[in-house]
């Protein structure tokens, strides 16, 4: 599977700052310090409707990241998934009348087509859960062997007591585990498992829904958590830097993976540290697909929205921080974008370089793109009140939005 078409970074003058981000996991701050190559695994879309606001949210945050990591001097080896097969998109062609082939792919190049847009970095390696079935088989087929995995009417469950790791990363007692597995794809009602917590690791075939060879798991398709794993173990290894997705993963998703992972190999951690983003909601609620209180990137752009307006709407936030999109977060990110764009046009104007500081301050703090907006603003409005006299000011100021933040003046 490809990505999508990758813009280009400006260089700028010096070099960033290391990253200090929130682990979910230690629930505090960690530095990252990588080595000349930065790893990061974000989890993907499950292509039935993309892309909405949330999503948008998510994978700006992580791409700020790499942003980051760029400018200092590092290359990033991202790799992202998509779930292009599963129980709610399957769900969903059945409702529509739609072979859920053709969904996902519409819905993949849509979410292809946004990503451009919106200016993200693209993952060096983009894999589809069903590309990735060839990988994922032989490592449940381990888990078995290794006693960590158990069959249960033809289905294979991962064992949560094989991981001693097991509630690591997202920190949450037992209830709220069973309460969320209920929430978030899990069957911990089903009798005859050994822990209700135990994900599904293999589905067996069932009657009108697709499947695949599993060779001696017979024929079936791979749970949610295994596929990621499969994924990330084969183009990073254990111990990259960073796991991220947004907050509804850290549980069951990212914690179950770091288990699959662990149990796999015997190395702890998976990552070295757990970052996710906030949710964004509509009308007070949270923006999800099940609800429905969706707004599309897709529909804003054919509206005329400029997508660097929109980015600029999801920078105003905090990634961490769950807010709400209104017209007026769009409304004022459009103004924004104009007086800055008014702000670089001329020749010169006020001094730049502790700008370029400032912004990787803020952004090495735990992404605070907000500061960085707000300094951004400071120049612009010199820039407004007094103008200046350094030539190529606007430039560099244009170079460091670019670079750093994604936003194209």
């Amino acid at each position: 599977m490809h990505a999508w078409p990758a813009s280009e970074v400006p260089a700028l003058p010096g070099k960033g700052r290391d990253l200090s981000i929130h682990d979910t996991s230690t629930d505090g701050r960690v530095t990252l310090a990588p080595g000349p190559v930065a790893r990061i695994y974000v989890c993907g879309i499950t292509p039935y409707d993309a892309t909405h606001l949330g999503h948008a949210a998510t994978y700006n945050a992580f791409d700020l990241v790499q942003r980051v990591w760029l400018d200092t001097k590092r290359q990033v080896h991202y790799v992202q998934n998509v779930t292009d097969v599963d129980d709610p998109l399957l769900e969903r062609a059945t409702r529509d009348g739609e072979d859920w082939v053709g969904l996902a792919e519409r819905e993949t190049a849509l979410f292809r087509e946004d990503m451009t847009a919106l200016r993200m970095l693209p993952p060096r390696h983009y894999i589809g859960a069903v590309e990735a079935i060839p990988g994922i088989v032989p490592l449940v087929e381990r888990l078995i062997e290794a006693g960590a995995a158990y069959e249960l009417d033809g289905d294979i469950y991962f064992s949560v007591a094989a991981d001693p790791h097991f509630g690591e990363v997202s920190r949450l007692d037992a209830e709220a585990m069973r309460l969320l597995s209920a929430e978030r794809g899990g069957d911990p009602e089903r009798p005859g498992k050994k822990n209700p917590l135990d994900p599904m690791l293999w589905l067996a075939a069932r009657p009108g829904e697709p499947s695949w060879d599993g060779g001696t798991l017979g024929r079936g398709r791979p749970g949610w958590h295994i596929e990621c794993v499969a994924i990330a173990l084969d183009h990073l290894g254990m111990g990259f830097d960073v796991q991220g997705g947004g907050s509804d993963l850290a549980f069951p998703h990212h914690e179950m993976g770091a288990s699959h992972a662990q149990a796999l190999t015997g190395e702890h951690p998976f990552a070295r540290a757990y970052v996710h983003a906030g949710m964004v909601g509509l009308d007070g609620e949270k923006m999800s697909k099940s609800k429905g209180n969706l707004v599309f990137v897709s529909t804003l752009r054919r509206e005329g929205v400029d997508p660097a307006a929109i980015r600029l709407a999801l920078l105003a936030h905090h990634y961490r921080s769950d807010w709400e999109w209104t017209d007026q977060v769009l409304r004022d990110a459009v103004e924004r974008l104009a007086r800055w764009r008014a702000a670089v046009s001329r020749p010169d104007g006020p001094p730049a370089e502790a700008l370029v500081e400032e912004v990787r301050e803020a952004l090495s703090d735990d992404l605070d793109a907000p500061a960085a907006l707000a300094a951004v603003d400071r120049w612009a409005a010199r820039q407004e009140t007094a103008g200046g006299t350094e030539e190529g000011a606007p430039g560099v100021v244009s170079r460091t939005v670019d670079a750093l933040l994604g936003v194209a003046l």
